[in-house]
């Protein structure tokens, strides 16, 4: 028996013993590893100050959102700020002993793994707490391996030691990703619900919360059974926790799957302005300046100068002188797209079709996306997005237009819809209505015009960009006109000799010689000739300007020099650098639709810098200012009081880049464009100054504008430059489209008189001779010239400028009547006059505003 005793002693000590020697094995072995993975890991003392990748947004004036950018969707929310519901929801789906472990949950591991063993390896979960999931996230991969687990479970104590438990809970639902693009919880809600995450229903938080094991296996459209049973679960989980009461769970589980993707909502971004022009452009300059990883994950708050009525009838303005061009040309492209025919029988398949034809000009107001989905005799049937039933095209719509046939011809004159639809074809379509009644006429074919142009306006005192519309349709192209399309300016550079020639002694009295000139140069005998083929001798400086003569406008810069006169351009920004080659005086060398508006402001303001802006103010996520536009100071604001009848004082401290009075002389002389010259079309209640270009084979055609406080400019032709044909001018093409945005302007902005700077006098001239005259003197060849004090018309001195050419200086004055008409052709202006087209100039010659 003492045998059987000791035998029985010695064999449960020697297990007892193993098993200790076993455990003890064990315990250093796996300290060991824990020591051997905590001596090389990152740190996570980082997360305090966690800054995480947050949406940008863009406001408009009245501080609505108006756009948005993002590589990651992420809105930052702190913790005190996400509803406790939320909160709840997560931890329950994701962590239920979150507030009780020490980083990691030893009773969840063994759950998991007995879980695992039971089901002999089908039924496998994670065991992961919250807080390893941040330190998986934060500062480990996501591979699946021991010794990412390992690493994670020391990183997760050291955190617990380190942060509380709300902020670990922060930085975990405001980095988790839930899908679509979408990270953290409050763009979640945006994403899922177009809600606020205190907007969000108990069975809507716990759907959110369903995501994160999986988002790509939970799609609320593709899996929406999955994901409903998934959201069930987690709002068990939230009944057995305690955070909702019987009722509420049994009314949440019993809700319908709703979502944004489902149709349920609308999306978030549909309440916003579709993006256009003007955003992406800011995008792109702030990009350059704070960094495109800033400006997409820096949280920042934008200010854009954009005023939104003044952008969308720019928009309108630009688009229907655009497509008034197309049109008049009578050439049908349609869309390019089709549907196939098979789809067209059943309504809910073609419309499914349309809504997923992309790159549509949907941005374009009144414009809707059709198919046509048969072809009658003298009508075509057609499903319009967003319309109910189906409508027809008449007859009378299409007779505009020709089809354009294989091999380049053009086919004969549409009569019935059929000559140039075809049944799947995808088109553009907008309601006709009456101008005096508004009553509905027919639905009407429409096509994103061929030729672009680009519209931008801002004011000339402070720089705000008001208006920028890059094309026709941001949606069909994105390429910006205003800013990226560099072009000839062409007769519209020219107001920028004359300014480096009036400070060089001339005035707008001086005679230049308007007369034939001869240059030879690499390419051979140069002869540049004025539009009309003609030449006037010796005529007064303003005429040159307002009758855009392009003979005269050499002499001058050969007189003053190019060197000088690309000086001035670079000073006032136009190019950097300027090409000092003579026929870069009459807008050769290529430059932007922004930079010579910008440029034009420095006339109409008097001559100080302003640089153009689309933003306001910029800050940071913290609220912080990190860029303001306007730097003027206010002398008095601080004031406790002003003086009766005045108001504060604004140094606006800005460099002067040219002479007052210069700026002013410039001014009247560009006035007299409008009265006159090429800019007769633009009938304002205020004064208005302008210049108009037309450049080579009217390949490029302008025209830009100001009054006392909006400065404007348009640009119109193809991407690709080929001639705009006969008739196209700036003043017929462009000067609408300014006429048409300024009348608003003016409504809402009003104007003045130019400000007539001080240190001058004035003087009655003759604009034909340039003859002083009284006081008294009247009738339409009196002009009063402004001077400088001391200063005498060069014409009173008896000099006549030939810019060094000596040729044409014994011939007559330019006399009264004579103007830049002629020729065989002639063309309506858009107020209704008459003018004459010249005939173009021979291969070595300029026409009005540009090289030939």
């Amino acid at each position: 028996m003492t045998s059987v005793l000791r035998f029985i002693g010695s064999f449960f000590g020697g297990i007892f013993t193993t098993v200790t020697l076993g455990l003890l094995f064990g315990a250093l072995t796996l300290g060991a590893v824990f020591w051997m993975y905590s001596a090389d890991l990152p740190s996570h003392d980082s997360l305090a100050q966690y800054s995480p990748p947050t949406i940008s947004r863009i406001y408009s004036g009245e501080g609505k959102i108006v756009d948005e950018f993002a590589k990651e969707r992420r809105l930052f929310v702190p913790i005190e700020d996400i509803p406790v519901l939320v909160r709840d929801a997560f931890i329950s789906a994701e962590d239920k002993h979150f507030y009780t472990h020490k980083g990691y949950d030893v009773q969840g591991m063994i759950s998991a793994a007995w879980d695992a063993i039971k089901s002999r390896g089908k039924n496998t979960r994670g065991a992961s707490t919250i807080t390893q999931q941040v330190m998986k996230n934060f500062l480990l991969d996501g591979s699946r391996s021991v010794e990412r687990k390992v690493k994670e479970l020391i990183l997760a104590s050291r955190l617990e030691q380190t942060l509380s438990k709300d902020k670990i809970l922060e930085l975990y639902m405001n980095e988790i990703f839930l899908g679509q693009n979408s990270y953290g919880v409050a763009a979640a809600a945006q994403t899922y619900f177009n809600k606020s995450l205190d907007q969000l229903s108990p069975a809507e938080a716990a759907t959110l919360a369903s995501m994160p094991k999986a988002p790509s296996d939970y799609n609320p459209v593709t899996q929406k059974e999955r994901l409903t049973a998934r959201r069930n679960y987690v709002l068990n989980e939230m009944f057995q926790n305690g955070y909702i009461d019987e009722p509420t769970y049994t009314e949440a589980r019993a809700e319908p799957l709703k979502s944004v993707q489902n149709g349920d909502y609308p999306a978030f971004r549909e309440a916003l302005p579709p993006r256009d022009y003007f955003t992406d452009e800011i995008r792109r300059q702030l990009s350059g300046t704070f960094g495109e990883e800033e400006f997409f994950g820096g949280g920042l708050s934008i200010r854009a100068t954009a005023d939104p009525e003044l952008q969308e009838i720019a928009a309108t303005a630009l688009r229907r002188g655009l497509e008034k061009y197309d049109r008049n040309q009578g050439v049908w492209r349609g869309t390019g797209k089709t549907i196939a025919t098979e789809a067209l029988s059943d309504e809910a398949a073609w419309r499914k079709a349309l809504s997923e034809v992309k790159d549509m000009p949907r941005d374009v107001t009144g414009w809707h996306v059709a198919v046509v989905l048969s072809l009658g005799e003298t009508t075509a049937e057609i499903g319009i997005e967003g319309i109910d039933g189906t409508q027809e095209i008449p007859a009378n719509d299409v007779t505009w237009a020709r089809k354009r046939l294989e091999g380049g011809k053009l086919g004969k004159k549409a009569r019935v819809p059929a000559d140039l639809v075809d049944v799947g074809d995808v088109v553009m379509v907008r309601q006709v209505t009456d101008d005096k009644t508004g009553e509905f006429l027919r639905w009407s074919l429409r096509q994103v015009p061929e030729v672009q142009g680009g519209f931008m306006a801002m004011d000339v005192n402070t720089g705000r960009v008001m208006a920028m519309q890059g094309g026709f349709s941001y949606q069909a192209s994105v390429f910006n006109r205003a800013t990226q399309a560099t072009r000839q300016p062409g007769s519209s550079f020219k107001p920028f000799v004359y300014a480096a020639a009036l400070d060089s002694g001339f005035t707008p009295a001086t005679i230049i010689v308007d007369a034939p000139i001869e240059v030879e140069t690499p390419q051979g005998l140069w002869t540049p000739k004025n539009s009309t083929n003609k030449f006037y001798g010796p005529t007064p400086m303003r005429t040159g300007i307002e009758q855009s003569r392009n003979l005269m406008t050499i002499r001058i810069a050969q007189e003053i020099g190019m060197p000088l006169v690309a000086s001035y351009a670079e000073k006032f920004g136009v190019y950097k650098p300027m090409q000092p080659f003579l026929a870069n005086a009459l807008g050769a060398q290529e430059t932007t639709l922004y930079k010579m508006v910008a440029a034009y402001a420095m006339f109409a303001n008097g001559g100080e810098r302003v640089e153009p802006t689309l933003v306001d103010r910029v800050q940071d996520r913290y609220g912080k200012t990190i860029y303001r536009h306007d730097q003027r100071k206010c002398e008095d604001c601080n004031a406790p009081r002003l003086p009766k009848g005045e108001g504060v004082t604004i140094d606006s401290n800005r460099e002067r880049v040219m002479d007052a009075i210069t700026a002013y002389q410039l001014t009247s002389m560009m006035e007299g464009v409008i009265q006159r010259g090429s800019g007769t079309g633009v009938k304002l209640p205020v004064p208005v100054a302008g210049k108009t270009g037309t450049t080579n084979d009217a390949k490029d055609v302008w025209f830009v504008g100001y009054t006392s406080n909006t400065v404007a400019g348009c640009y119109m032709g193809f991407d690709q430059p080929r001639s705009l044909g006969p008739g196209a001018f700036g003043g017929t093409l462009c000067v609408p489209i300014f006429q048409e945005f300024m009348k608003e302007v003016v409504k809402r902005r009003g104007g003045t008189k130019f400000k007539v700077p001080p240190g001058g006098y004035f003087q009655n001239i003759d604009r034909f001779t340039g003859a002083l005259l009284g006081p008294e003197a009247s009738g339409s060849n009196v002009v009063a010239e402004y001077f400088r004090e001391g200063e005498l018309p060069l014409f009173a001195l008896g000099e006549v400028i030939d810019g060094g050419f000596a040729m044409g200086s014994n011939l007559p004055l330019f006399a009264n009547g004579e103007s830049d008409g002629g020729g065989s052709d002639t063309v309506t202006t858009s107020d209704g006059q008459q003018k004459s087209v010249p005939k173009k100039a021979n291969f070595g010659t300029l026409s009005s505003g540009g090289l030939y």
